[in-house]
């Protein structure tokens, strides 16, 4: 509706709300992608979570900064482009999916109906700060195996899942620290949640570990799976490789029109997953308002100056790329 005041071409399906000026046909496409979704609001909140206050110049509520501060942002940079008789060139386009917290992003569907793009700044809480690069994720199970038996007989040397997957969780610490990535360093094979045990008095057949590894394009994700299935002696189940990790071409020439936009920004690599990784195949930089710690927090805020200046900035990139 909003987009619609605005005056602007809206589609919305069931994949997106595509928000559109220019023509295609006459230069390049840049997007600028964002989530429309929010997690739920947990614990914790001294606020309603989906009540937004204003106090001292912070917007409060679930989502303020993870995203909807970089969708209002686009939206209304793309407005003002629009006003000022759209791009020279080419054509600006948002697109704001839905689900990016799950596995039924609609990102992907949304990019295949958008038409040819060329780059994207893609729409999250980085500070303003030009994210280059960005892990990606992949979870995975680690499942030793032993012999279920009563403890008081259990043997020296018998078979237990415990011992065999703790065995392996001491290797995790650099296991696939070979391969360095300037930006990001190296992969993390991080633990977060163990399962295991029948009862107080009895010796498990398995035990299981979740890892999440937390990935750099130094490596893919099958490379990844082959080395854990090689390096460690627990079974490797892959349960997640779709969140592969990104970064900027190192001859973008939208990097260089941001840099040239914000020549303060600070360039660096990001820890967190995000729509990137649907778009990765185009020259992108993750950017957008708010504090990227705060996401997901009780009492998520976004300081309503950052978002001012992020409407400024999208624009600004959007009229010197698309000349």
């Amino acid at each position: 509706m909003r987009a619609r005041q605005l005056g602007l071409d809206v589609v919305r399906d069931e994949t997106s709300v595509r928000v559109s000026t220019g023509d295609e046909a006459s230069g390049r496409t840049l997007a600028l992608a964002s989530h429309l979704d929010v997690v739920p609001p947990g614990d914790g909140w001294t606020r309603d979570p989906f009540a937004p206050v204003i106090e001292g110049g912070r917007l409060y509520g679930r989502g303020s900064g993870d995203a909807k501060a970089s969708v209002s942002a686009m939206l209304h940079a793309l407005a003002d482009v629009a006003r000022r008789g759209g791009p020279k060139r080419g054509r600006l386009l948002a697109i704001f999916s839905y689900r990016e917290e799950t596995r039924h992003a609609t990102m992907p569907e949304a990019v295949q109906r958008a038409g040819r793009l060329d780059a994207a700044l893609v729409g999250e809480p980085t500070n303003l700060q030009l994210a280059v690069a960005q892990r990606g994720l992949m979870m995975v199970d680690l499942i030793a195996h032993g012999t279920q038996r009563h403890a008081g007989y259990a043997e020296p040397g018998a078979p237990n899942a415990i011992t065999a997957l703790a065995t392996d969780l001491v290797r995790l610490d650099g296991i696939v620290g070979e391969r360095v990535h300037p930006v990001l360093g190296v992969t993390t094979v991080t633990p977060t949640m163990l399962e295991a045990g029948v009862s107080r008095n009895v010796t498990p057949a398995t035990a299981k570990a979740v890892l999440d590894v937390r990935s750099t394009p130094a490596w893919t994700h099958d490379e990844l799976e082959a080395a854990l299935r090689e390096r460690l002696s627990s079974e490797v189940i892959v349960t997640s490789k779709r969140l592969v990790p990104c970064e900027t071409p190192p001859d973008s020439a939208l990097l260089r029109v941001a840099r040239a936009v914000a020549p303060d920004a600070i360039v660096y690599g990001s820890p967190t997953c995000s729509d990137w990784c649907f778009l990765r195949h185009l020259d992108a930089i993750k950017v957008g308002p708010g504090t990227s710690r705060r996401s997901h927090t009780p009492d998520e805020a976004v300081d309503l100056a950052e978002v001012t200046a992020a409407r400024t900035f999208y624009a600004d990139v959007a009229e010197r790329y698309l000349t």
